[in-house]
């Protein structure tokens, strides 16, 4: 069966159970998972227990951020008022990890919602909303803007063109203004879009997911030279704006370059750094480490590798880089564009 690419399905246990053992490397290192879900999707519930357990697979992690995933929105009231259910629901289990019973990670310490930014000037009593339900944790929005006219590459994204609405642009000043971070979300053909909106608003502070949106699959497979050339002309210039920082991961259903459905095991962290190491470092070099932050996309990526040995392989690609680098590209990056207390 050819791999839908694309499309989220839950993990199959005992696939992940062939991979290879490892030993984690730098073990003390600390860690800020800059971004990951949890949710309750049709027979693939991930709450805090599944997210624990897979935080202590071996690797330090510290705390996390959550990012909007459609999860526990109200079932009453105003359209644009639903998806603060899900800031209270994160909110709630971000409290429960803060009481220390559940271990020393503190998961969900930012916040990131979503908030219909397209309502212009009328998103504020929104986003007012988010941050009382966030209890402190509250950081930004994301509104997901990755979108592509062939059908087969599948999109969260309400229509094209979405960054060059007024509207949208209207609603995104007033986030801008209440000092909340962007969730930037695109595909790699669409980084014009991407580069014109952060030019046009360089006191916004955007955090731009997944390596810049690579794709390889669909209309993109087995051009993965074209891919590259044109996906690094577009991340040179967002670099050129400093108000833009990269999340480092997030690539295995878009990038394609591991067959998961199809593989008999998972890749081993050197396998995957070895796939995902020229866009990784491409990143790093572009934007600095004080600019990159590394994400697990959880439990996405589980489709197709563990944690334990997701985070190897980021070591593995990050394993010439000073400790101040290392500082800044695994935690202190997340601390400070999502504005987290962090002992």
């Amino acid at each position: 069966m050819t791999t839908q690419y694309g499309r989220i399905f839950a993990p199959r246990p005992d696939w992940l159970a062939r991979a290879e053992p490892e030993e984690i490397l730098e073990p003390e290192l600390p860690i800020v998972d800059a971004h990951h879900h949890l949710w309750h999707k049709p027979g693939y519930p991930y709450f805090l227990p599944d997210l624990l357990a897979d935080f202590e697979t071996g690797h330090n992690v510290v705390a996390s951020v959550f990012i909007e995933c459609h999860a526990m929105y109200r079932a009453s009231g105003s359209e644009a008022m639903r998806p603060v259910g899900e800031t209270e629901f994160v909110n709630g289990i971000a409290a429960m990890s803060a009481s220390g019973i559940y271990g020393p990670a503190r998961v969900a310490a930012g916040i990131v919602g979503y908030a219909d930014l397209r309502l212009g000037d009328a998103v504020a009593p929104v986003l007012e909303a988010h941050v009382r339900a966030g209890g402190g944790r509250f950081r930004g929005i994301r509104q997901q803007a990755a979108w592509d006219a062939d059908p087969v590459i599948g999109h969260g994204a309400p229509g094209p063109h979405l960054l060059a609405r007024p509207d949208f642009r209207r609603g995104l000043a007033r986030l801008t203004e209440m000092g909340l971070a962007f969730d930037l979300w695109t595909f790699f053909p669409q980084h014009a879009e991407a580069i014109d909106l952060v030019r046009a608003m360089p006191e916004t502070n955007f955090v731009f997911g997944h390596c810049g949106g690579p794709l390889g699959y669909g209309p993109y497979a087995g051009r993965s030279d074209a891919v590259f050339a044109q996906w690094k002309a577009g991340m040179v210039e967002l670099a050129r704006s400093p108000n833009v920082s990269v999340k480092l991961g997030g690539m295995m259903m878009r990038l394609a370059a591991f067959d998961y459905g199809a593989a008999a095991r998972p890749p081993t962290s050197a396998e995957l750094a070895r796939l995902w190491a020229p866009w990784i470092e491409t990143c790093i070099e572009l934007f600095g480490a004080e600019r990159c932050l590394f994400e697990s996309n959880f439990p996405v990526e589980k489709m197709g590798i563990g944690y334990a040995a997701l985070w190897n392989a980021f070591k593995r690609i990050a394993a010439g880089a000073s400790a101040d680098e290392k500082r800044a590209l695994f935690s202190g990056t997340a601390g400070r564009v999502y504005k987290l207390s962090l002992d």
